[in-house]
């Protein structure tokens, strides 16, 4: 079972983490999640390790027992603008701003992040299949970006982003070779084919 919380003497314990960073298309969201301390959910887990059906009912749920919640959004021409990377952490410091409570600590999922404010933080490799509220940010951030990418699939038909939600597939970059790039293309992103360049950590 994963754990409530990482800081014992902390009342207020934001998780935060991110979907949609390896995406040729589409914004990047975040997510962040305070839960009570004692809080226990036996469901709740990384959301790669869940169904579709399963990361929807969860949202709920996470929803409805928070104590705050929020998701932050970055464009993909603010990614073009500041790299994958800053715009992940932007992603997650504009969640952190429209928390009703102010955290006390965070914890982040990865090994990057940028200061918030005066907010001390811990980075925490595979976090999301370690904690609460870091599983319940990557449940949100997911779930949140896969509507927005459905509504998206909608508006642009030809790249298969209902089921590949912006990941680099073989439909979606057949999509890209014969209709072209979209406005929310990330025209930064090596767009058919070869990795893509690692890019400064600012």
């Amino acid at each position: 079972m994963l754990k409530s919380i990482h800081f014992p003497d902390c009342e207020f314990e934001a998780g935060c983490d991110e979907a949609g960073r390896g995406c040729l298309a589409g914004s990047v969201y975040a997510a962040a999640v305070i839960f009570p301390k004692d809080y226990e959910n036996e469901l709740l887990n990384d959301s790669k390790q869940l169904t579709d059906k399963k990361r929807k009912q969860l949202r709920e749920i996470i929803q409805r027992d928070a104590l705050a919640w929020a998701v932050g959004i970055v464009t993909a021409e603010e990614i073009d603008q500041i790299n994958i990377l800053n715009a992940s952490i932007l992603a997650m410091h504009r969640a952190l701003d429209q928390l009703t409570i102010r955290p006390e600590r965070i914890i982040v999922d990865g090994n990057k992040f940028k200061k918030y404010k005066d907010v001390p933080h811990e980075t925490i490799v595979k976090g999301d299949g370690k904690y609460l509220s870091i599983a319940a940010a990557s449940i949100l951030a997911k779930t949140y970006r896969d509507d927005y990418m459905d509504e998206m699939a909608e508006k642009y038909p030809y790249y298969d982003w209902q089921k590949n939600k912006g990941y680099p597939t073989k439909k979606h970059r057949q999509g890209i070779v014969e209709h072209g790039l979209t406005p929310i293309h990330r025209m930064s992103f090596n767009q058919l084919g070869t990795p893509e360049p690692q890019l400064p950590f600012e």
